[in-house]
């Protein structure tokens, strides 16, 4: 089995790095430093943006082995103006490392119970039948609660509702009414609903909006001057890299549409979050060092819970806000993100040793595999699975 992953991985890498069209690329390092990172190098990886997978890439590593930062691809395919190694790109699922640590800052201010029900912060919107999932259930994807009933099951649908507009309670709503996928503790499933409960918990125990709180705590304390949470906008605000999905055409045939322009209601306190690499690094860099989430409560943040992935069986891969995989020796904790036209991660050793942030404007984010371009970067950074 460790053969087979460490050969998917390897040729997956090599398509991520030589497949697509021979484009001109525009390429440039900002810093680099010795920090050894994994056969193909970093900048090999990105080299050669745009192709089919990947129209650009925004790069930085961090961290007490060196620092590196890297910039490829373009701004957009109409102009081919280099990618702005500066711009705003849409965090997707690392949103949730925000919530998370929000809702531990609470706890740690004795305002959120992590053993406690979340029907008792939400009794008007949670259903008895869910009356035993916990905070830290929700946090850590073992709560049972199915995913909220959205419209579409092709990206040209989705793309075609992309300005539907929904509410956190709609969604609750949705997701609650159905029947649960497991007893709450007994499985993991990752899932947007658990953090859209945990946001409306953090509005309903402040009195206060879900993206004021992440502002005040978060966001301005670190200097984050360039994340914001859109509150509802479609657009991009401030510089940023257009984001291209591969669908079918309105002339039938199938190729690359602008989709830089897409509504976030539908993730909101799971997903909807807007950043910059250096924003990114930043973040991760005092998390990790217990400048955001204090104390024993920062461990809920390292901390598996013992209970088997609902559909491959596999031990639990996802704590209070991230993630974990063994890779080149260690174990890299971080979360990564998707919207459409969009991948983003962060990552770090356990102590800072290395981090790893990116943003890649990926042609095919959302899929089922994870994208050729990002993948590459993971593992020159970390090296292979164990």
């Amino acid at each position: 089995m460790r053969k087979t992953t460490r050969a998917l991985l390897a040729a997956a890498l090599v398509l991520g790095v030589a497949a697509g069209p021979a484009l001109t690329p525009a390429f440039a390092t900002a810093s680099r430093s010795a920090v050894r990172v994994s056969s193909p190098d970093l900048s090999a990886v990105v080299a050669g943006l745009p192709r089919a997978d990947a129209t650009a890439a925004l790069v930085r590593v961090g961290g007490t082995e060196g620092s590196w930062q890297g910039s490829a691809g373009v701004h957009d395919l109409e102009t081919n103006a280099p990618a702005d190694p500066a711009a705003r790109f849409r965090a997707g699922s690392v949103t949730k490392v925000f919530t998370a640590a929000t809702v531990l800052q609470l706890a740690a201010e004795g305002r959120i119970e992590l053993d406690r029900p979340a029907r008792a912060y939400l009794p008007d919107l949670i259903p008895g039948r869910y009356a035993r999932v916990t905070v830290r259930q929700l946090l850590n994807h073992t709560h049972g609660i199915p995913a909220a009933g959205l419209p579409g099951e092709t990206v040209e649908e989705w793309y075609a509702n992309r300005f539907a507009v929904h509410t956190p309670e709609e969604l609750v709503r949705s997701a609650t009414a159905q029947p649960r996928e497991f007893r709450p503790g007994t499985k993991q499933h990752y899932l947007n609903i658990g953090y859209t409960i945990a946001g409306l918990i953090v509005e309903r125990v402040t009195g206060d909006s879900y993206e004021h709180q992440v502002e005040r705590r978060i966001l301005r304390p670190l200097g984050l001057r360039d994340t914001y949470f859109p509150r509802g906008a479609a657009g991009i605000t401030g510089p940023y890299n257009h984001g291209y999905q591969t669908m079918r055409l309105d002339d039938g045939t199938t190729g690359l549409r602008d989709v830089s322009v897409w509504g976030t209601t539908d993730a909101w306190a799971a997903g909807d979050l807007v950043s910059t690499t250096a924003d990114l690094e930043r973040f991760t860099r005092v998390l990790f060092a217990g400048g955001v989430v204090r104390g024993p409560l920062l461990e809920e943040m390292f901390t598996l819970p013992a209970v088997p992935d609902l559909t491959s069986g596999a031990p639990a891969a996802y704590s209070a806000g991230l993630s974990m995989k063994r890779l080149g020796g260690r174990e890299v904790w971080g979360k990564t993100g998707g919207r459409w036209g969009y991948n983003a991660a962060i990552a770090s050793t356990r102590h800072g040793e290395r981090t790893l942030v990116y943003s890649v404007n990926a042609t095919d984010a959302k899929g089922q595999d994870m994208n050729g371009t990002a993948l590459g970067l993971m593992v020159a950074a970390y090296g292979l699975p164990d």
